[in-house]
C-alpha cells in the first residue's frame, strides 16, 4: 500500500471512529490527513471506493495487531490463545478504540446498504483464511462454524466494553469457555 493511500485510509478510519458514517466525506478525510482538498477523491473516486478501501485497511490493521500479539503463540495451546485474544480485545477497546468504532460504524451502514456487504464478507474470508486453521490446531471439531462463533463472541465483547466499559474487563474467561466447547464436540 502506498504511503499516501495508507495515510488517507487511516485518516478515514479516524473520521469514522470519531464521527460516524455521516462524517465520512472526501473533504473530511483530506482535512484529517492534513492533505490538500481533492487528495482523497483523487485516490477514491466515489464514497463507495473509499468505504471499500477502509474495509480493507481495517482488516489489515486488525490482522497486524493479531500477528504482533500472537508471534510466540505455542501451537495447540488453548489457554495461551485465550490470553492473547483477551489482550487483543482489550487493546481494541483501549488504544484501538477508534479503529473498532470505525469498523462498527461501517457494519451499521452495511446493515442498511446491502452493496457494502460483499466487502465485509471479503474481510471475513481473509480472516478465516488464518483463523480456521488455527482453531483446528486447538482441537476444533468444526473450524469454519467455530470461527464464525468466535468472531461473534469477540464482536459482542468489544461492543459491550465500548458501550459500557468495565474497569475489571477480562475477556479471557469467555474465550476460554468457548474454546473448551469447540473441543468438546457435539453433545449427546
Amino acid at each position: 500500500m502506498t504511503d499516501r493511500r495508507q495515510l488517507l485510509l487511516d485518516a478515514a478510519i479516524r473520521v469514522l471512529g470519531t464521527g460516524g458514517p455521516r462524517q465520512l466525506t472526501h473533504r473530511a478525510v483530506d482535512a484529517e490527513a492534513g492533505l490538500p482538498e481533492g487528495s482523497a477523491s483523487n485516490r477514491f473516486r466515489t464514497r463507495e471506493a473509499l468505504v471499500a478501501g477502509v474495509f480493507d485497511r481495517l482488516v489489515e490493521v486488525e490482522t497486524l495487531a493479531w500477528q504482533r500479539l500472537a508471534v510466540d503463540l505455542p501451537p495447540g495451546d488453548a489457554a495461551a490463545f485465550a490470553r492473547v485474544l483477551g489482550r487483543l480485545v482489550r487493546e481494541f477497546t483501549d488504544q484501538g478504540r477508534v479503529v473498532t468504532l470505525a469498523r462498527y460504524a461501517l457494519f451499521v451502514e452495511a446493515a442498511v446498504r446491502p452493496d457494502l456487504r460483499p466487502a465485509i464478507e471479503a474481510g471475513r474470508a481473509r480472516l478465516a483464511g488464518w483463523g480456521e486453521p488455527l482453531l483446528a490446531t486447538l482441537g476444533s471439531t468444526d473450524p469454519s462454524a467455530h470461527f464464525r462463533m468466535l468472531l461473534a463472541l469477540i464482536d459482542g465483547l468489544l461492543g459491550n466494553q465500548l458501550a459500557s466499559p468495565e474497569d475489571d474487563f477480562a475477556p479471557e474467561a469467555a474465550v476460554a469457555a468457548l474454546l473448551h466447547g469447540f473441543r468438546a464436540g457435539p453433545s449427546t
